[in-house]
């Protein structure tokens, strides 16, 4: 019967009693299965994790600089993980490269939260930060900042559409002598 109607006779069940065959063109077949895992491969997301070091005497404007660094890499859905160097006496502070790792979580809570809090490792203490849902603090924080960003530009539109209002009355006065 597969053969006048020019397809393939394809075993589906082997296992089963009797064993189950189906008429379908193999080609055809193993062609769209063949596109259905490319298309799965292309949607499925592949997490990168970035780096990020810092040292506990940093700057203030190295500081800033690495953090934005981070906070795009969280943005962007990769992963980071956050990095102090100690060097000679500053392992006989660890608590200052905390600091550093807590103000990176502080700073960067409206894109990303803490996956692995900090842990020291030989003369390096270790974070990583994860993209996406924060812990209900870090999500209650980054509401009020985006409230805060929210209210100042409407603020800047209100005093634009004064200012635009300003021009038009001044305008008026030119129009309707002439």
């Amino acid at each position: 019967m597969a053969q006048e109607l020019g397809l393939d006779l394809v075993e589906v069940a082997d296992q089963a009693n009797p064993p189950v065959c189906r008429v379908m063109d193999y080609g055809k077949f193993k062609y769209e299965h063949s596109q259905k895992a490319k298309e799965s491969r292309k949607k499925a997301t592949r997490v990168l994790v970035k780096e990020m070091k810092y040292r506990p005497k940093i700057g203030v404007g190295d500081f800033a600089t690495k953090t934005r660094k981070v906070e795009g890499f969280l943005s962007e859905g990769s992963k980071v993980k956050i990095t102090i160097m100690f060097r000679g006496r500053e392992m006989q502070h660890p608590e200052l490269g905390r600091r550093i790792l807590d103000r990176v979580a502080d700073t960067v809570a409206h894109v990303g939260r803490v996956e692995v809090y900090p842990k020291q490792e030989g003369r390096n203490m270790t974070m990583m930060l994860s993209p996406g849902q924060a812990t209900r603090r870090q999500r209650e924080a980054a509401q009020a900042h985006q409230a805060a960003e929210a209210e100042a530009a409407e603020a800047e539109a209100a005093e634009a559409a004064v200012e635009g209002e300003a021009v038009v009355e001044a305008a008026e006065p030119a129009t309707g002598t002439g």
